[in-house]
C-alpha cells in the first residue's frame, strides 16, 4: 500500500503557481496541493473522454457556435450526472488513502471545486475538439 501512495505522488506533475499558504483554507490547500496535479496529470485522458462524450452524442457539438459549445462543455460537466461522475472517479482513483480520508470530509466543497478545474480546462482546450476530418483517415 505504501508503494501505491509513492507511486502515486511520484507520478503528478508539479505546479508551480499551485501556491500553499498557511492563511488557504483546507479546501483550497487541498485543490492546489492535491486536485490540480492530478487534473493535470489527467488532462489528456479527459480530452478523449470527452471527444467519446461528444461521439456518442452524434457529434452534434461539432455544430454548435462557439457560445454553445462552451455551454455544451458547462453542461456536461455541472449537469450530466453519469459523465459527471465518470470524471470524478478518474480524480478520486489517482488519490492516496490519506488524501481520500480528507476528501470525504468535504466532499460537496471539493467536488465543485474538481469540476469547475475540469471545465476551465476543457474549455482552454477547445481548439482540440474541432471536427474530426474523415477524409483523412481514408
Amino acid at each position: 500500500m505504501e508503494d501505491r501512495c509513492k507511486n502515486l505522488l511520484a507520478s503528478r506533475p508539479t505546479i508551480l503557481s499551485a501556491k500553499i499558504h498557511d492563511s488557504m483554507s483546507d479546501e483550497e490547500r487541498f485543490q492546489n496541493a492535491t486536485l490540480r496535479p492530478i487534473i493535470k496529470m489527467q488532462h489528456n485522458l479527459f480530452i478523449a473522454v470527452f471527444k467519446n462524450y461528444i461521439a456518442k452524442r452524434k457529434n452534434v457539438f461539432y455544430d454548435l457556435s462557439l457560445p454553445k459549445r462552451l455551454s455544451y462543455i458547462e453542461h456536461a460537466v455541472h449537469k450530466d450526472m453519469k459523465f459527471r461522475n465518470s470524471i470524478k472517479g478518474m480524480i478520486i482513483g489517482q488519490f492516496t488513502i490519506e488524501e481520500y480520508a480528507i476528501y470525504i470530509e468535504n466532499s460537496s466543497a471539493l467536488n465543485k471545486r474538481m469540476m469547475n478545474i475540469v471545465k476551465e480546462r476543457l474549455i482552454s482546450s477547445i481548439q482540440v475538439f474541432d471536427k474530426p476530418d474523415l477524409r483523412k483517415a481514408i
